[in-house]
């Protein structure tokens, strides 16, 4: 259970950002609040992921793509080792399959970079009391369309997307040849378009990749 702030115990805060102006403003923001008190922040994932065990915060403040692991893969390991953080996304992704995969993995916050700035420390408040604090156009349009893919054809597109053959793609996920095709056909499929560059840019454009 998330512990209660009192004015002698702050909300211990974690902010993974890859762009070290906006974390150094996240942090200058939150620790102007009495109650809230950045113990970290650092700019790719994989130092996220270790910062969270070391540190044990109450609350995880993280963009969706950086180096390593993007918030997203955070919020879904994090939900997997069932760690007593909270997480809210903050990003420039106003798409709704991000936030449909966000509330799969258990993030209690959704909101977008050009939201007005006090709303940051609110929604912190708010989820780590259990509640929630999303965008709420976005929460409108989460449920119009699903995601059709699958993890590992999103796996696959992804690195398709970075330019890998179906072969590269097979060894980086210790698949075979075949399965990776199989994954990638099924994925055009799905998205009914011509080539996996295709599928790759419909994907991320809904915010499914």
């Amino acid at each position: 259970m998330p512990r209660l702030p009192t004015s002698a115990d702050p909300l211990r805060i974690l902010i993974a950002e890859d762009q070290a102006m906006l974390r150094g403003a996240l942090t200058a923001l939150l620790n102007l609040e009495d109650d809230l008190s950045v113990v970290g922040s650092v700019g790719d994932g994989e130092s996220a992921w270790r910062d969270l065990q070391r540190l044990s915060p109450d609350l995880l403040v993280t963009d969706i793509e950086m180096p390593g692991l993007t918030g997203l893969e955070l919020a879904q390991r994090i939900q997997r080792h069932a760690l007593p953080v909270r997480v809210v996304i903050v990003t420039t992704f106003a798409r709704a399959g991000f936030l449909r995969r966000a509330l799969d993995a258990g993030v209690g916050g959704y909101l977008l970079k050009d939201a007005p700035a006090e709303q940051l420390a609110d929604a912190l408040r708010r989820v780590h009391g259990g509640g929630r604090a999303i965008d709420p156009q976005l929460a409108l349009d989460a449920w119009s369309e699903p995601d059709p893919l699958s993890e590992r054809e999103r796996q696959a597109l992804r690195l398709a997307g970075q330019g890998m053959n179906a072969s590269e793609i097979a060894a980086q996920l210790h698949l075979s040849h075949g399965t990776v095709r199989n994954y990638l056909s099924d994925a055009i499929g799905k998205l009914g378009v011509g080539n996996r560059i295709e599928a790759y840019r419909l994907a991320r454009q809904k915010g499914w990749l």
